[in-house]
């Protein structure tokens, strides 16, 4: 039988892409859909202005919208609430005993609350044991990091890293829904995103930092590694594309970097889930790869895709990550992240202890 999920935020950019992708998921039934005062009692076809590609799904179009309140009919929701409002939210559905899988940024770096890429840090799961409600949260990351932190990690395992710099060009669609002014985006690049450039300097050392121990309890310290980001937003739909250098222990040759970044693979238990995709990371070898336009859509939005693998001058080695933003890097990692949690017997129908 189906768990049953509700979406907080649901007539957002990210409830849509959620609403989009539960959309006849073998695990997960769609049951609820809130957002605010606003939106709450029409149905969803008139609360939500949609954006998504393909049409609404008939399943949800006469469903009602609910209030972000404890008391929706679902076992987990998923959060795709602007972080203006989501750190109570969040907290409220947590203790209410629902388990609460987040797009937000507020609760990212809490001591007690996983901060989780399935393929990168599973074992960070372990820190939900720290959380002292009847429910809990789990976070994705921000969706820069997510490519960046994808790329970086078979060079942390396989070398150890020392300092990274990455640049940035954001699509549109990363700000939401309606985003950045047409004036402001058409044939420009912004050279600025708030509060960007702290979460990619920050979240990929909490990401690839092992699991410890503080007073017999899982915990997890930022790793010591200086990282440097720019943040530009660029008039591109879809897909977050990073140039990054890296300066790695022992100055590896750039064969062994290329064959790090090639052969890494997921864990086998992630592998196995519904939304993960053949391949978490390709490596491509044309000098004008990866492209938004030709390659964010690989994986069903779910592949990280790196190019131009070469040395650096500066650094050791330098690349090009392409993630896309909504999918991967919001909506479609925060059900990895359900899955993994399913698949470990943390998700339950609620009532059932």
């Amino acid at each position: 039988m189906k768990l049953k999920v509700g979406i907080l935020g649901a007539t957002g950019a990210v409830g849509q892409k959620f609403v989009r992708l539960l959309e006849r998921h073998p695990w997960f039934e769609l049951s609820a859909l809130a957002a605010s005062e606003r939106s709450a009692g029409k149905p969803y076809r008139e609360a939500a202005h949609w954006i998504e590609s393909t049409p609404m799904p008939a399943s949800v179009a006469d469903m009602e919208v609910q209030l972000c309140e404890p008391g929706l009919d679902c076992d987990l929701v998923f959060s795709g609430l602007d972080s203006s409002v989501a750190g109570p939210v969040e907290k409220a559905f947590a203790k209410a005993g629902y388990p609460v899988i987040s797009n937000a940024k507020n609760h990212r770096m809490d001591e007690d609350v996983p901060l989780l890429i399935p393929e990168i840090n599973p074992e960070h799961v372990a820190l939900i044991e720290r959380q002292e409600t009847k429910g809990f949260i789990v976070t994705n990351p921000n969706c820069a990091t997510v490519g960046l932190t994808m790329a970086l990690k078979p060079l942390q395992d396989a070398f150890g890293i020392e300092a990274a710099h990455v640049t940035t060009m954001q699509a549109l669609s990363g700000a939401g829904y309606p985003g950045v002014a047409s004036l402001d985006a058409v044939a420009n690049v912004i050279p600025f995103i708030g509060g960007e450039e702290d979460k990619l300097e920050t979240e990929p050392l909490r990401l690839l930092a092992p699991l410890g121990s503080e007073s017999g309890k899982p915990s997890v310290s930022l790793l010591s590694i200086p990282v440097s980001a720019q943040c530009n937003r660029v008039p591109v739909i879809e897909g977050h594309m990073e140039c990054v250098s890296v300066k790695l222990k022992g100055s590896p040759s750039i064969e062994r970097v290329a064959k790090a970044l090639t052969d890494f693979r997921s864990p086998a238990e992630v592998a196995a889930l519904p939304s993960a995709p053949e391949q978490c990371l390709v490596v491509d070898t044309e000098d004008t790869a990866p492209q938004p336009r030709r390659d964010v859509h690989r994986g069903a939005g779910m592949t990280v895709s790196v190019g131009r693998v070469r040395s650096c001058p500066v650094f050791d080695v330098r690349f090009v990550v392409l993630s896309h933003n909504t999918v991967r890097g919001a909506a479609g990692g925060a059900i990895l992240n359900a899955e993994l949690l399913a698949s470990r017997g943390l998700l339950k129908r609620r009532g059932s202890d």
